[in-house]
């Protein structure tokens, strides 16, 4: 390959949606930090933690947040470590996970949840907003699409300086509300005693995994390019236990004081409008900026084709469909979730038994069957199962599958 033809191919794909990412392009604690901490800033964090808020009294919450924050932070803390160790996106671990056609399903999963929730995050942002300044909600939702498209789609330098903007807003703006709902509800155990119960500590240690296990899985996709892997670890960890808790803490305290389920209202309730719309449109910025990442990705593994046009290919669908999808698929993608912990636990246990597999010399076999019903059948039991954690039940069964499996190869040598 010449070196013209080299320069304009790295040119085409900075982001190495069909490679490892190289030593030179990796970056350092502080940017992966704002990548990551953006990506759990989410917009329904808050209304699980309203749901906490309203069921759970202050010490409840407390441990709710901490348990079930350690249990989702380890599991992307080791999917973490492996999206840095091998420099590879998550459809490509897949590939050798699942088999190079095998990915195709885990592709599928991955990129439909995630440019389904794209779409009901511009949504999200447009309706309400909308209704607020009194204009037409399809014209703010295709410009707020087409807005977050364009920075998905320029990449992993655009995803740090949306974090590095929107984190420090949704922080100062989410500590205001926090704080000045805990000063008008006479403190924090008198917010939390006004409604708890309703829901056990348990179920509260579901909610908190739930909350964010899926979008989780997608986690080697932004941290690949961390710098090392204590880099890596170290960022996803800490960002997912400060992101998730203060979006949980948000939503909590607002919630229970004002009865309202979503951060957005809770301002509104509190006077704060103006800046009840800059937190809505940072807070889905972020989160929907790694979500279509991840769909770009999903398709170029599927496809072969680079991730800034499949990313703009997926900000479209997701945003001609943004309305439709916020009042119809939130169920759907609320089972489809449910297949998402299989696809990373099975990626975790293949990647520390089989290590060999993961690198870019590697020709994966076409169909690794036993790992391909570990995602059908722990997002099956996931569904099905009505006791326990849903996520933690599938990534069980998945296990469990993908153990069989490892066993009827050994016998087969």
């Amino acid at each position: 390959m010449s070196e013209k033809v080299k320069k304009k191919r790295d040119v085409v794909d900075t982001d190495y949606s069909l490679g490892a990412v190289p030593e030179e392009a990796r970056k350092g604690f502080r940017a992966m930090f704002f990548v990551m901490l953006g990506f759990t800033f989410f917009s329904a964090s808050m209304s699980v933690g309203a749901k906490l808020g309203n069921g759970l009294d202050l010490s409840g919450f407390i441990w709710a947040c901490v348990i079930g924050g350690a249990i989702l932070s380890a599991y992307c803390g080791v999917l973490a470590y492996i999206g840095s160790d091998t420099g590879l996106n998550m459809d490509l671990l897949c590939r050798r996970a699942f088999g190079a056609k095998g990915s195709y399903l885990s592709s599928v999963i991955l990129g439909f949840t995630q440019i389904g929730w794209f779409g009901v995050g511009v949504a999200m942002f447009s309706i309400p907003t909308a209704q607020l300044l009194g204009i037409n909600e399809w014209v703010l939702t295709i410009i707020a699409g087409l807005l977050m498209t364009a920075t998905a789609a320029t990449g992993m330098k655009a995803l740090e300086v949306v974090s590095t903007i929107s984190v420090p807003l949704i922080v100062i703006l989410g500590v205001y509300s926090m704080v000045k709902a805990t000063g008008d509800g006479g403190g924090l155990v008198a917010i939390f005693g006004l409604s708890a119960g309703k829901i056990t500590l348990f179920t509260g240690v579901g909610y908190v995994i739930g909350s964010f296990v899926s979008g989780g899985t997608a986690t080697p996709n932004f941290i690949r390019f961390a710098k090392s892997n204590k880099v890596a670890v170290w960022t996803t960890v800490i960002a997912f236990f400060i992101g998730n808790t203060l979006m949980f803490c948000f939503g909590a305290v607002g919630g229970a004081f004002t009865g309202k389920d979503d951060i957005f209202y809770v301002m509104i309730a509190q006077g704060l409008a103006v800046p009840a719309i800059i937190v809505l449109g940072a807070n889905i910025w972020t989160t929907n900026n790694n979500a279509l990442y991840t769909g770009g990705l999903a398709i170029s593994n599927i496809s072969g084709v680079r991730m800034k046009i499949t990313t703009w290919i997926a900000g479209i669908i997701g945003t001609a469909l943004a309305i439709w999808l916020y009042w119809n698929f939130v169920g759907w993608l609320s089972i489809l979730n449910c297949a998402l912990p299989p696809i990373g636990i099975i990626v975790i246990l293949d990647f520390f038994r089989n290590k060999f597999k993961y690198n870019m010399q590697f020709h994966p076999q076409t169909v690794n069957w036993f790992n391909v019903a570990g995602i059908v059948i722990g997002a099956v039991a996931a569904n099905m199962i009505h006791w326990g954690i849903a996520a933690v039940n599938a990534m069980a069964v998945a296990a469990v599958i993908y153990f069989i499996g490892e066993a009827v190869r050994k016998t087969k040598r």
